[in-house]
């Protein structure tokens, strides 16, 4: 019976009995607190009395007094009370030996049961509970070397003070840098915040990392495993032969994935686009991989196909003498308006040219494909013509091409070509001939669309113009009813020209393709299904896509602190400027100490560089 003044436990802590009333307990706690118990939710330790917890001495036993108690009752094999157990090892029954004796039974190495009745274990059961004790000891021992191993390490950068089995213990660090979890045992034992930036932060500072690691495609929760279903080849069917056309593949020098090409006759724009739709069938495994996926990753450092890297070959333009395609056929005007859009399986003879060669060609040969490519030119600018005076946007800002070998970038400007802005209108062409001709047979396509922007009444011009034009750009908008896309000046647009490399692209060829067969064709609610989850992880790959763009211009940064850079002003904000570096194609706000005007160059240097937040700090530099 448990009385007023009892020393009982609580939740496996020390409690003091201080009323009984009406079968309920009012106990105090070691912390002071006092609370109301029934008397299912306490145990008698000793019955007291015991007025305040200084009468009670907490110990922990010897673990050789407990062992000898254990040899001793391990023979008995009668269970103990706990005041019996507590007579046994301390030759008294006090509160203080009663809590201790309680403590023993709490622990659970030696005995087990319950206050009433407490039993010896066995002695194989001891010796493997010890060794796990042992074990776990050891854990925590080396754990703790760890920390304070990492510790001495913050404080000194640099030094290599890590043994090959630590790797156990970075694995949530890890973990947490790469976005799989939000919570970081180590981070918190270490007392650092628990981001992936500082986890990053830590992983560089000790070596766990080198500055090659790029975490962002994982942190927006992409694969970089290769796709290793192959769709099969493109099956025999009656195709119309265009290889009489003059069909040119042009492309930066570093794209290997050819998907487009172009001719002209006439007054007719050819856009002969690659075919994996001839044999990538619905719901099969190779669909629903490239849905899953959305759009080819292109990082600096690897890309990661929507497609198989295998079919390539088999649909890629120009790798062979003759390649398989779907062409589409688009007459203009004398305006370079589209009065007619054909679309059907071909065979075309294409070359592959880059976009200086093409340039070059147009420039100064006199051969039936120079004077085709000046030809498609001449079309593309009076097409590129038209979407002005429609109130297209015309943007043009600095870019960049990064490459990464053994962990090193290289940044190379992306020069402005003629024929890049020919091709670029080629396959708006086809955009808007392909929207077209969804619409007018009723097939159920994926458009874009983008409502009309509010642009400043007298833009700035140059760099500021563009990029104060491209902040006001509206969201693009994908759906499957046709609508105007203001920064083309289209009324109406699609896209059909990488169906290799955008799974929307894709799936408007397999649309395309069941109606040219007569076939049933997927109804809005199967196209909005597969739009929808594609569009998820394309939206993922772009913002993990600029994220890693972002990483490997802070990793070439890194060894260049108090380098010189020259930037052009965009727009002022508050007490700072947003401006661009043309060399890196980085934007970024820094304090300018000289009245600039928009369109200004100013000299910055670089004066830090955090990999991990993906931050540069540039000074304006100043005359003496």
């Amino acid at each position: 019976m448990i009385t007023e003044n009892a020393l009982v436990v609580y939740k496996n802590k020390p409690a003091l009995v201080k009323e009984v009333t009406d079968g309920k307990f009012s106990i105090s706690l070691q912390d002071g607190a006092q609370i109301k118990v029934r008397d299912k939710d306490i145990e008698l330790i000793h019955p007291g009395p015991v007025k305040t917890f200084s009468a009670v001495e907490l110990f922990r036993p010897e673990t050789s007094v407990i062992r000898e108690a254990w040899e001793l009752l391990s023979d008995e094999g009668s269970p103990l009370s706990l005041k019996d157990f507590s007579v046994f090892i301390f030759n008294e029954y006090t509160p203080s030996s009663a809590y201790a004796a309680y403590t023993v039974l709490q622990d659970g190495l030696f005995f087990y049961g319950a206050v009433n009745e407490i039993i010896p274990h066995s002695r194989e059961i001891i010796e493997a509970e010890e060794a796990k004790r042992g074990e776990k000891q050891r854990e925590a021992d080396e754990r703790t070397d760890f920390l304070n191993r990492v510790k001495t390490c913050l404080k000194k950068p640099g030094e290599n003070l890590f043994l090959p089995a630590d790797t156990r213990f970075i694995q949530d660090i890890e973990a947490l840098a790469y976005g799989k979890t939000a919570k970081s045992r180590t981070m918190k034992e270490l007392d650092l915040g628990e981001t992936p930036e500082e986890a990053h932060s830590l992983l560089l500072k000790t070596g766990f990392w080198t500055a090659a690691v790029n975490p962002h495609p994982s942190r927006f929760g992409l694969s970089l495993n290769k796709v290793d279903i192959c769709p099969e080849p493109a099956p025999e069917e009656e195709r119309c032969d265009l290889c009489h056309l003059a069909a040119f593949a042009i492309d930066s020098p570093w794209s290997n994935d050819p998907d487009d090409a172009v001719s002209v006759q006439g007054n007719v724009i050819f856009v002969h686009v690659a075919d994996p739709a001839s044999s990538v069938i619905l719901d099969s495994l190779a669909e629903k991989e490239a849905r899953n996926r959305g759009v080819t990753l292109y990082l600096p450092e690897t890309t990661v196909r929507m497609l198989a890297d295998d079919a390539l070959p088999m649909f890629a333009l120009g790798l062979n003498e003759k390649s398989l395609a779907l062409t589409f056929k688009m007459t203009l005007d004398g305006e370079g308006r589209i009065t007619e859009t054909e679309i059907f399986p071909s065979i075309v003879k294409v070359r592959r040219m880059t976009y200086e060669e093409a340039d070059k060609e147009m420039d100064e040969a006199d051969t039936p494909d120079a004077n085709a490519l000046r030809a498609l030119n001449e079309k593309a600018l009076c097409y590129f013509k038209r979407r002005i005076e429609q109130g297209a946007a015309d943007i043009e800002l600095p870019d960049v091409h990064i490459t990464v070998k053994d962990g090193v970038p290289e940044i190379l400007p992306v020069v402005h070509h003629r024929s890049s802005v020919m091709v670029r209108e080629c396959m708006i062409i086809a955009g808007e001939g392909a929207g077209n001709w969804a619409a007018r047979n009723s097939v159920v396509f994926p458009y874009l669309s983008q409502e009309a922007d509010i642009l400043p009444d007298t833009p700035p011009g140059g760099f500021a113009g563009s990029w104060q034009t491209r902040r006001c750009m509206k969201p693009r908008i994908l759906s499957v009813k046709p609508s105007r896309h203001q920064g083309l000046g289209l009324d109406i647009y699609t896209q059909v020209t990488s169906p290799l490399r955008r799974y929307t692209d894709l799936l408007a060829h397999i649309q395309i393709r069941s109606f040219l067969r007569g076939s049933a064709l997927l109804d809005t609610d199967e196209v909005l299904t597969r739009l929808g989850y594609s569009e998820a992880a394309a939206s993922a790959a772009v913002h993990a896509e600029r994220a890693s763009v972002n990483h490997w211009i802070m990793v070439y940064l890194a060894d260049k602190i108090n380098s010189v850079w020259e930037a052009v002003t965009l727009e002022k904000k508050g007490n700072r400027w947003v401006v661009i570096i043309p060399l890196l194609a980085l934007e970024i706000q820094v304090p300018l100490q000289n009245d600039v005007t928009p369109n200004d160059t100013v000299s910055l240097i670089l004066k830090s560089v955090n990999i991990p937040r993906g931050e540069a700090v540039f000074v304006q530099v100043t005359s003496k």
